[in-house]
């Protein structure tokens, strides 16, 4: 069985990755050349933390998100390349003025993981604790009060990417087609340049390149690289504000990633001085030695959103649409292409079955 994959973003690459393991042939299309940090996964900063989702979340970006935190787990060792992922814990603080903030934060998770009645049981196994900052991290002593979320982590997102592609390129399941700009994705069909292809099987992974089928709008993200020997933070970090949540992730080699700015807008233009401003006035709150950092790389891309911020997987005989992962797309992508697979092989499983029978 030949299936078509169209977009290779973190959906199109795990996506591939995993049919080709469970033996099916796979043709990957991407308008992108073959090396281009274009997709928008390239600009994520990796943070996996299902449970502080929740507060302003559906409750389905946390059941997505804790599944694939175990499919992480799961799924790393088997590839080929090593990716930087560690589960240590999350910090949720605010300034003293915007305490309030912090307690409305922890009222709302509360609240929200009550009603999560169908995975209780999983809820036993996560908290979130009220603790002194300093317990956890000593240079932002300063912050004082806190909540720390143990079962909470990060992923490199462009160590995973790259170590998707160099699986993909190994396999001989799969034929990567690079620079293939495809027009029309309909079941069993696309149209790429001026040919017409048919498969027994297509997967829409476009993003925001199916906004002609899909009611999709962009949300504008920007991240900062700093660099600084000052600064020793070892927790993925979240100050909570009235009108922003601006996270500190700490990578190796005395790298922090700040952000994240959520813009309603289709615009790919370098980062603003108003968000530069707010991003890096609020990481010199939260430790000092962010003063002297180096600025070493800034991001900008614009991220998938539906109407209700939700995923979508929508699968009919002959085609399924993966889309609308918002900024949650490294977060929740396992889970969802966990789901996508198992309808995928259902639907033609049964319809394969119908056919047979008639015959």
């Amino acid at each position: 069985m030949t299936v078509a994959i169209v977009g290779a973003g973190i959906a199109g690459r795990l996506l591939a990755w995993r049919l080709a393991k469970l033996g099916y042939r796979v043709e990957l299309f991407d308008k992108n050349k073959r090396d281009d940090e274009c997709a928008c996964s390239f600009a994520a900063a990796g943070i996996l933390s299902p449970l502080a989702e929740l507060e302003m979340a559906e409750p389905d970006i946390y059941q997505y998100g804790s599944r694939s935190m175990k499919l992480y787990q799961e799924w790393l060792p088997q590839l080929t390349q090593d990716v930087f992922f560690k589960v240590t814990g999350s910090l949720v603080t605010a300034h003293g003025s915007d305490k309030i903030e912090l307690d409305h934060f922890y009222r709302q998770v509360q609240r929200k993981t009550r009603e999560l009645k169908i995975v209780e049981a999983e809820l036993k196994s996560e908290t979130i604790e009220k603790v002194s900052v300093e317990t956890i991290e000593p240079e932002l002593a300063h912050l004082g009060q806190g909540l720390y979320i143990p079962s909470e982590g990060q992923i490199d997102p462009i160590e995973l990417l790259k170590a998707l592609a160099f699986e993909i390129d190994n396999s001989v399941n799969v034929n990567w087609h690079n620079q293939a700009e495809v027009s029309n994705v309909s079941a069993h069909k696309l149209k790429c340049g001026s040919e017409s292809l048919t498969f027994d099987w297509v997967f829409d992974c476009r993003g925001l390149g199916a906004k002609g089928d899909l009611p999709l709008r962009a949300v504008r993200g920007e991240l900062l690289w700093l660099e600084s020997k000052d600064v020793n933070i070892k927790h993925l970090t979240r100050l909570i504000h009235p009108r922003y949540r601006i996270y500190v992730v700490p990578r190796p080699n005395d790298i922090y990633l700040v952000g994240a700015t959520e813009i309603q807008s289709e615009d790919f233009s370098p980062v603003s001085v108003r968000s530069s401003l707010e991003l890096l006035s609020a990481a010199y709150s939260v430790h000092r030695g962010f003063g002297e950092a180096r600025i070493v790389k800034s991001v900008v891309n614009c991220r998938p959103a539906l109407t209700d911020n939700l995923p979508l997987i929508d699968t009919t005989f002959g085609l399924t649409r993966v889309n609308g992962l918002y900024r949650h797309g490294i977060l929740m992508s396992p889970a969802v292409i966990e789901k996508a697979i198992r309808e995928f092989k259902h639907i033609s499983n049964h319809d394969l079955e119908k056919v047979q029978h008639a015959n």
